[in-house]
This record gives C-alpha cells, sequence and structure tokens, in this order.
C-alpha cells in the first residue's frame, strides 16, 4: 500500500465516508452515527485515510462528559473508526487513532473513551476504565470500556458515568 496521508474531512468526503462505514461494519447504523454527529456535536474531530487519492479510512471524536466527579473535564469519545475492508491489517486505523489525539488535544480534550476490543487498542496506551471507577450505560460494557489520557494524571479522582452525545442513544 502506498503512504498515507491523514487529513480532516471535507464535505466532498461525506459519501465515501459512508461507505467506508458501512462496509467496515456490515451495516449503515455507523455511517448515519457520523452523519448525526456532524450535524450535532460540538466540537468534534472527523478524519480520513487517503492512499493513491482514495478513501481507505475514516475516525470519529465527540465530546463525551462524566456524570460525577470529573464532571468538568474536557473529555473525548473515539467512535466510530472504519477502514475500507480491502485495506484492514495495514496500519491505517493506527495511523488514523494516533492522528486522532494530536487533534484532541488541540481542542484542549484531556482524555478518551472508547468501546472496543481491549487487545486491539492496549497499543496505543488504552487501559480500563472500570478500574478507574469509569463506566459505559451499564456494568455489562466494562470488559470493552477503555480510556487514555491525553494529559496524564488528569483523571485521577474521577468516578461515575461516562455520557456520549445523544446521537450514541439514538
Amino acid at each position: 500500500m502506498s503512504p498515507l496521508q491523514i487529513r480532516h474531512e471535507t464535505p466532498s468526503d461525506h459519501a465515501r465516508v459512508y461507505e467506508i462505514e458501512e462496509a467496515a461494519f456490515g451495516q449503515a447504523d455507523e455511517a448515519r452515527l457520523v452523519e448525526a454527529l456532524r450535524e450535532r456535536a460540538v466540537p468534534y474531530v472527523s478524519l480520513v485515510a487517503e492512499s493513491e487519492g482514495e478513501l481507505v479510512g475514516h475516525v470519529m471524536f465527540s465530546p463525551v462528559k462524566i456524570e460525577g466527579k470529573g464532571s468538568d473535564l474536557s473529555l473525548a469519545g473515539l467512535a466510530p473508526i472504519a477502514v475500507a475492508p480491502s485495506t484492514q491489517g495495514k496500519g491505517v486505523g493506527s495511523a488514523l487513532v494516533r492522528a486522532g489525539f494530536r487533534d484532541c488535544l488541540s481542542l484542549g480534550w484531556q482524555a478518551v473513551f472508547l468501546l472496543g476490543d481491549p487487545a486491539y487498542y492496549c497499543r496505543f496506551g488504552f487501559v480500563m476504565a472500570a478500574p478507574q471507577g469509569l463506566r459505559y450505560e451499564s456494568e455489562a460494557y466494562d470488559v470493552g470500556f477503555q480510556m487514555i489520557e491525553l494529559v496524564p494524571g488528569v483523571l485521577s479522582g474521577c468516578s461515575g458515568w461516562v455520557r456520549y452525545h445523544e446521537a450514541f442513544s439514538e
């Protein structure tokens, strides 16, 4: 695969991002979530990966809040992330996540949460959130709910429920 270019999504990318999200997940739910977040989340980070002039991946970060200790922090949730099936396993997702962290910091977001496979996301420094006293929706999600501090120590002493943008529950 040729070198990747990671850049901010533009309106002309929207149709291809929809296709990538739908193909990666085998359904349109995540693609519709991206559309809803574009319309209603402020701020958000939406990055695409391009190879040889073709979009091959997408990642989105949007604001989250802690309902409990830490409610005053500026935090993000990583979701969704998708890579075109033909380019999965080639570092596209990793490049998108790392670039996204830089953009999150530039927006003042101090930590990032996600629901995903711990075996995959530990490579970026994500750790399980429940042992830190932070949960998503219910304890049933503890096995995949993770966090990373972009500002070391920022979540120390925080506890409660992490609430994503309302678009996630629609």
